[in-house]
């Protein structure tokens, strides 16, 4: 597998020009630097590479003569929708976590002053390593290999969930009933400023997802939650496929783990799967022999964990309903000309494959109606 930068799905360009780096501005960003980065030389020059993607936050490589890199990400050009591509959040989360032994990129800055690119954005180590992101290189694994990485990513889930949260802050709760609320509300607004056309199936999910969170009456426990835990975001050692790195924490709170459990799931992907097909997110990664189930995935999990599952479908269903908004989000960009990355173009039927799955899960089928 071919060494790529930590956040990178592909290097698309590299120039000091900032007409070629869309969204960077490179005079304002050349000042900042050697503010908070004291391994920043600021008369050795600087390159930036803009990371192929554009579906979610902005991720540029940047880079000195000398070798030195850090990594840089901000919100995606165009449409976005309040709360969402949160830099402040995912921040604080990645401080949160450094040091306590959870791989995470360390973080170097925030920066919230707009006049130095424009936008909130931060700065972070690199971190060496590969990524599993095509299906070609999925493929090229051993069962050996595929059966390891999926043990290291539940083990990985595992530990996050072990990490003690902070205490909350005076007057919030970490009610995790609570926490499905607050999302279910969250994501049934965003669909309201993402939708590009009426999907009838939203609805009859929300209606149902508003009478199944209703009726749970245990309080489950809350702790951090990544929000967008998936292959795909993962930097591995080369040889050992152990993680070195979780990336994109823009969506992370604290709250019910099974949510980043139930949004594993619902990317994972097994052979003879309908629907997931046509969701054009990390595709046909974990179809190859070696990966394992999903049910092995569960059963895995809370054998690691502890934790009880008897409200993962509500989980799951909201989780289908969560990626569908972002999915809709993402095709409304593409309408617009403001996506940076071909895979964006698919994303017609996505939208309409989660919200089928969710429904399927919500009518009886539970974790196998995401295998349709």
């Amino acid at each position: 597998m071919p060494t790529l930068p930590a956040t990178s799905k592909e290097v698309i360009a590299t120039d000091s020009d900032s007409s070629l780096v869309p969204g960077i501005d490179m005079a304002g960003l050349e000042r900042y630097l050697p503010t908070v980065l004291a391994d920043y030389d600021p008369v050795a020059g600087l390159t930036a590479s803009l990371l192929a993607g554009g579906r979610s936050n902005l991720t540029c490589l940047l880079t000195q003569p000398s070798g030195r890199q850090w990594v840089l990400r901000r919100p995606p050009l165009g449409h976005l929708t309040p709360t969402a591509h949160d830099m402040s959040r995912e921040f604080r989360t990645l401080s949160l976590l450094d040091g306590t032994g959870f791989p995470v990129p360390k973080p170097r800055a925030l920066c919230t002053d707009q006049n130095v690119i424009g936008v909130t954005f931060l700065l972070c180590d690199y971190v060496a390593g590969r990524l599993l992101i095509d299906p070609e290189t999925a493929a090229s694994l051993s069962d050996a290999e595929a059966d390891r990485l999926s043990g290291e990513l539940v083990r990985t889930l595992a530990q996050l969930h072990a990490v003690p949260p902070p205490a909350p802050e005076p007057g919030r709760s970490r009610s995790s009933n609570g926490y499905l609320r607050r999302q279910l509300t969250r994501w049934t607004g965003q669909w309201q400023r993402n939708q590009t056309r009426e999907l009838p199936a939203f609805g009859r999910l929300a209606n149902w997802l508003t009478d199944e969170i209703g009726r749970l009456t245990s309080d489950y426990p809350s702790t951090f939650v990544h929000g967008d835990y998936r292959l795909d975001n993962l930097i591995l050692d080369p040889s050992t496929y152990q993680i070195r790195a979780v990336l994109d924490w823009e969506m992370s709170t604290f709250g019910d783990p099974m949510m980043d459990l139930a949004l594993l799931l619902a990317y994972w992907e097994q052979p003879g799967d309908v629907l997931r097909q046509r969701v054009n997110v990390a595709r046909n990664l974990t179809v190859a022999p070696g990966f394992w189930s999903r049910d092995r995935l569960l059963s895995e999990y809370l054998a690691a964990t502890g934790l009880p599952d008897e409200h993962l479908t509500a989980c799951l269903g909201l989780t289908c309903l969560k990626l569908a908004t972002i999915m809709e989000g993402i095709h409304l960009r593409h309408q617009a000309g403001q996506a940076l990355d071909d895979l964006s173009a698919g994303m017609t039927d996505a939208a309409p494959a989660l919200l089928q799955m969710g429904l399927l899960v919500a009518g009886g089928k539970e974790l196998t109606g995401l295998a349709s």
